[in-house]
């Protein structure tokens, strides 16, 4: 069902991170006369059958493995399902032991993965083969492990065989507030993301294979990923497929997302994660040589209105900044911001307040990434702006202040909205965009 874009472009980056390194292993493999793909925790995933479907899969079987319960349910969908019985080649035996679907190049195993044994017994009696290229798939499998039986299949896959591959999806930086939420959303299904304690980064992911008998081990968060590993052209092609401007909760979801590949045995190494590619402009997260000097302006620390991004700030005068727009945190939750903030300079400390809400109406429409311009002390100029990437520009405001602020209290601070005449409103319908103030022959 139709999702907001931003939960589309995450779907997105990752199934096409899992079929970048799926399809480079088969392409690597194709002189071997027989290869395998055991996807771990597999889910209703369709990865085999659009493989199939495509003829990628020649001389490899793909042997899925979940939970009992999740395997029947997929066995059954599989035999109803004429177009995926076609694929797949209906044996039409029975369920035996853990393996709960068997045709010519496809297995369907249901083992509890945290029980190793079991694991290798039900792999053993699939046909699977120790000796010839096998990759492991675990797309946001191993982190609902804990960590002791998550380690041991990681090391168990090195060990037993000779030449192995590993692809892992999973998520990273707990400690951050997205990485919170994140922990918490998981932890309120029941599903607590086990590895992030003890594997919190990609560096120390890298280290947990290296450490357990991988020989080779790259990783990339996705926002590297989408820079380095998909071409141009197909970045083109998902920028235009709907409308999207959240770019800064791209690039942090993105950060907060990893694809890891390891290999032993493999001649030559299993490299997919290549940095060659040269990104197009813009379409990652901004890279900049060289440093600058900040230093952290200290606020109260129940100063309100300054989480929030998307907005715009401006210096009305000396010691006195005013924020408005943008979207942020307000009464605990996560929304559109409609109040405007000020922070004032007195002593060398900054003291901040949101001003009123009745000081503003129904023009401001909760604006995000519009400008703000100050032309004198009591004047600033507002130039579009949006409320969600579908919906049209909003305009323009003046927004006026009194002459003479009382600075000693910020709250006491007011401002008032005032529409500009129709005739310039279309120059307004826009967003993302600069303003910049003109001086030409005295006017």
């Amino acid at each position: 069902r139709r999702r907001a874009p931003l939960v589309h472009r995450g779907y997105y980056i990752r199934t096409r991170a899992v079929d970048h390194c799926v399809q480079d292993f088969l392409h690597k493999t194709q002189s071997h006369p027989r290869t395998q793909i055991v996807s771990l925790g597999a889910g209703f995933d369709s990865l085999y059958f659009r493989l199939k479907d495509v003829g990628l899969l020649q001389h490899t079987v793909v042997c899925e493995v979940d939970f009992p319960v999740v395997a029947s349910q997929k066995a059954a969908l599989i035999k109803g399902t004429e177009e995926l019985s076609a694929l797949v080649g209906d044996t039409g035996g029975e369920a035996l032991g853990a393996i709960a679907f068997s045709g010519k190049d496809y297995k369907l195993l249901g083992v509890d993965l945290s029980e190793l044994s079991e694991l290798e017994k039900a792999l053993e009696e699939a046909g699977m083969d120790n000796e010839i290229p096998t990759l492991f798939l675990a797309e946001v499998v191993l982190t609902y492990l804990e960590n002791s039986r998550s380690d041991a299949l990681v090391q168990w896959a090195a060990e037993c065989f000779s030449q192995g591959c590993f692809l892992l999806y999973e998520q990273v930086h707990p400690a951050d507030p997205f990485g919170q939420v994140m922990q918490q959303h998981f932890s309120q299904l029941s599903s607590p993301l086990h590895s992030l304690v003890q594997y919190p980064d990609c560096q120390a992911q890298q280290r947990r294979f290296l450490e357990k008998g991988w020989t080779e081990c790259s990783v990339m968060d996705m926002n590297e990923f989408f820079s380095c590993c998909i071409p141009e052209d197909e970045q083109q092609r998902v920028q235009v497929l709907e409308p999207f401007d959240e770019y800064e909760e791209w690039h942090l979801k993105c950060s907060h997302y990893f694809v890891l590949t390891a290999s032993k045995g493999m001649e030559p190494p299993w490299t997919p994660l290549s940095s060659s590619m040269t990104a197009p402009g813009g379409a990652g997260p901004v890279r900049r040589t060289g440093s600058i000097t900040a230093a952290a302006c200290a606020a109260p620390s129940g100063t309100l209105g300054l989480r929030r991004y998307g907005h715009r700030s401006v210096l009305l005068k000396p010691n006195v900044i005013l924020t408005t727009g943008g979207f942020g945190e307000q009464d605990g939750q996560h929304c559109r911001l409609r109040s405007f903030h000020v922070l004032v300079k007195q002593a060398g400390h900054w003291k901040g307040s949101c001003l009123k809400k009745e000081n503003l109406d129904g023009r401001w429409g909760a604006r995000l990434y519009h400008t703000l311009s100050c032309l004198s002390d009591s004047l600033a100029l507002v130039v579009g702006g949006r409320t969600s990437p579908s919906s049209a520009g909003l305009g323009m405001l003046w927004l006026k202040f009194p002459e003479t602020c009382n600075t000693s209290d910020p709250g006491d601070i007011t401002v008032e909205l005032v529409s500009l005449q129709p005739a310039a409103e279309p120059a307004a319908l826009r967003w993302r965009h600069s303003t910049t103030e003109v001086t030409f022959k005295g006017k």
